[in-house]
């Protein structure tokens, strides 16, 4: 399938989106949350795809929702197409783990689309924010929610509501992203840290990704339990005999995802 606005590209067992507006930054049009979601439900599907890596240019991951399509919205057109819905939530839906490699703007929606990813690496140059309020509106695609819960609430609503950018400097010490890395360096050590994930045992890297989720929306107690119940879970699988039968005989596990 051709795309207009991504390049989507397989590397082993990594699928890449590469977001490709570079008239706009990337701006999120329709057009580009569309065929972003597409590409993510067909790696999705692909049983030969591990990991997923999201992203941009030099010099903007993405600079935001399209303010020009956006502008002549009405309240009630957006609640009727669910404006924030359907695209929008295409990365949260991934049960492969998402990982995102930001380099330059990650502004409004692009930030958003970085937030909903499972793993976020930056390149030096990366500038983070939600400048939504400038627009006399807010994020509606988690900014509010995701933020606040990457962030902690006081650094959060300071950027909410003042619109202030955050360096990559800054994301890392406030534990926004994973990592920061040389911008020359940036894709390389993403697709090696994809390469890695995609090598482990599907199911369990799915289990995990779901578990970890869990502690974000439950009391400790019934993290915990949650977390007891997935891992005997994973006693059923061939992985999990294959993996500690290599660990004890000294060899690399060949995990068929079953």
């Amino acid at each position: 399938m051709a795309f207009e606005t991504i390049v989507v590209e397989t590397q082993g067992h990594v699928g890449l989106i590469t977001l490709d507006r570079p008239e706009s930054l990337n701006a999120l049009n329709a057009s580009l949350l569309g065929e972003m979601a597409t590409a993510l439900a067909k790696f999705e599907a692909d049983e030969t795809i591990g990991a997923i890596v999201i992203t941009g240019s030099e010099k903007a991951f993405a600079a935001g929702a399209d303010i020009k399509e956006m502008a002549e919205r009405t309240y009630p057109g957006t609640m009727l197409d669910d404006f924030m819905g359907g695209p929008w939530e295409a990365v949260s839906r991934c049960r492969k783990p998402v990982i995102a490699a930001v380099a330059g703007y990650a502004l409004g929606g692009g930030c958003e689309v970085a937030l909903a990813c499972d793993i976020i690496i930056a390149a030096d140059t990366a500038r983070f924010g939600l400048p939504e309020i400038t627009l006399g509106v807010i994020p509606g695609a988690g900014g509010t929610q995701r933020l606040t819960r990457a962030v902690g609430k006081a650094k959060a609503m300071e950027m909410i509501l003042s619109g202030r950018f955050m360096t990559a400097e800054e994301a890392e010490r406030a534990c926004l992203v994973s990592r920061v890395v040389p911008e020359g360096d940036l894709m390389d050590e993403v697709m090696s840290l994809a390469a890695k994930i995609a090598d482990m045992s599907g199911v369990a890297v799915m289990v995990a990704k779901k578990t970890v989720e869990r502690a974000h929306e439950a009391s400790l107690s019934e993290g915990l339990e949650y977390e007891r119940t997935a891992f005997y879970s994973l006693f059923s699988t061939e992985d999990q005999k294959e993996g500690m039968a290599a660990f004890v005989e000294k060899r690399k596990a060949q995990f068929r995802n079953r």
